[in-house]
């Protein structure tokens, strides 16, 4: 595939609420993403996962827990500022504090998308900070 290609993952619990099953969820999701994106559903069923671990599954999950441990350890820190405290009584309050990058700021054009939104992908600088400038502002 020479573009980039993005993909999501759902998760569900078989003792999650009986409403949300797994037919109910793939149903919403393809329809409310017709034309934008795709879904498929796999249900594991006890044969499916798996026996008794073996030493690479064991080796594989170590490994795997350490690059999720790795990754949110990054995102801490990208977010985090370090300095002496007396700093904290010249800055704002808390409460007006807020990080510039957060990873979760790229799922709001799916957000608008799955609400049907009327906007247009908007790439720009003003777009990337819209959840500061809009904190103050009332939406009609």
């Amino acid at each position: 595939m020479k573009t980039t290609v993005k993909r999501g993952l759902v998760l569900r619990n078989e003792k999650c609420n009986e409403n949300y099953t797994m037919d109910f969820i793939y149903s919403l999701y393809s329809e409310e993403g017709k034309g934008v994106f795709d879904c498929r559903k796999n249900v594991l069923g006890h044969m499916q996962q798996g026996g008794t671990p073996t030493p690479f599954d064991r080796n594989f999950g170590t490994k795997m827990g350490a690059k999720a441990v790795a990754w949110i350890t990054a995102k801490i820190k990208e977010c985090s500022r370090h300095g002496s405290g007396h700093l904290l009584l010249l800055s704002p309050p808390l409460r007006h504090r807020l990080p510039k990058e957060q990873w979760w700021l790229k799922l709001r054009p799916i957000l608008k998308i799955l609400a049907k939104y009327s906007i247009e992908l908007d790439t720009s600088e003003r777009a990337h900070l819209e959840h500061i400038t809009r904190k103050g502002t009332t939406v009609e």
